[in-house]
């Protein structure tokens, strides 16, 4: 089954970079400067932020859904960063480079599955995740961390 792994909205935290460090804190955010690399996941671009680079981390509601299953997390966001836009059964090398916990969910937001599988391995656990037609959508989270990285919706391959 054909998929394709969404990205958050650059729009939705381009106004955060324009706070002060204090305003931020009032939000439970955080302004940084990435020292390392790989290890600053950016929702917006779904790459790494280089070193140097400004973030934001932040909490963020990746499952608004008014189930048990509603969630938040920290996130980073990269300054300027550009809107990805990956390609049907496309997976990231953000993705790809790490170990992930694939969450499923049914049409009622219930998750109904859920697996923990390598990045390099992923592309092939959505689809066969989403061979099964009770699947409405699914997320991605970073295991080690357990923060959320992206959704996945069905698509057409054509």
């Amino acid at each position: 089954m054909a998929f394709q792994i969404q990205s958050l909205p650059a729009e939705a935290f381009a106004p955060l970079f324009d706070l002060s460090d204090k305003e931020l804190t009032a939000r439970n955010a955080r302004r940084m400067i990435v020292m390392s690399k790989p290890g600053t996941p950016c929702r917006v671009s779904l790459a790494d932020a280089d070193i140097g680079e400004t973030v934001i981390l932040l909490n963020y509601r990746h499952q608004k859904a008014d189930t048990p299953f509603q969630a938040s997390h920290a996130i980073f966001v990269r300054k300027d960063a550009a809107q990805a836009h990956p390609a049907v059964n496309e997976v990231p090398e953000v993705l790809q480079s790490r170990l992930i916990s694939l969450r499923l969910f049914n049409k009622s937001h219930m998750m109904i599955d859920a697996d923990v599988v390598p990045g390099r391995h992923l592309g092939t656990a959505i689809t066969d995740a989403f061979g099964d037609a009770t699947v409405s959508y699914a997320h991605l989270h970073y295991a080690k961390p357990g923060c959320f990285a992206a959704s996945v919706v069905r698509a057409s391959a054509g």
